[in-house]
């Protein structure tokens, strides 16, 4: 997948995530490439764009501890149920080094988990996470 598509395919599952739940679900997304050489923002949407890239690394840490070593196949995801304020709740692997990293700055995984709506909501989620397993990012 080209990096335009993956753009307009996470905008558009986020807001079918968003209409399930009726309510914001992830208010924040960064599409990024790691790789050991160096990392890029590839793409950011949310309410922190002149600050999110300066707190970037603390905003991990909650899902690098909650991966610990464990790597991710593409298309694999992970939550953390109490990661606060601007930490990232929610990753998946979209490519070979590219990952979607999501949060909602105002609310936990375990806040958002406790209505009925997020059972639903999360078909997006899952659904997103499936198209990058048959075509990566690039």
């Amino acid at each position: 997948m080209h990096l335009e598509d993956a753009r307009t395919t996470i905008i558009s599952s986020v807001g079918r995530m968003n209409a399930l739940f009726q309510a914001t679900v992830f208010d924040e997304w960064v599409l990024v490439r790691l790789s050991s050489e160096q990392g890029a923002i590839l793409a950011y949407q949310g309410p922190r764009a002149d600050s999110y890239k300066a707190e970037f690394l603390k905003d991990l840490a909650p899902l690098r501890t909650e991966l610990g070593q464990e790597r991710l196949e593409i298309g694999g995801f992970a939550f953390v149920g109490q990661a606060r304020g601007t930490h990232f709740d929610a990753c998946i692997r979209l490519g070979k080094s590219s990952y979607l990293f999501c949060n909602h700055t105002q609310k936990t995984m375990d806040e958002i988990r406790q209505s009925p709506r997020w059972i639903t909501a999360q078909k997006p989620f899952v659904e997103l996470s499936n198209l990058f397993v048959t075509d990566p990012l690039e």
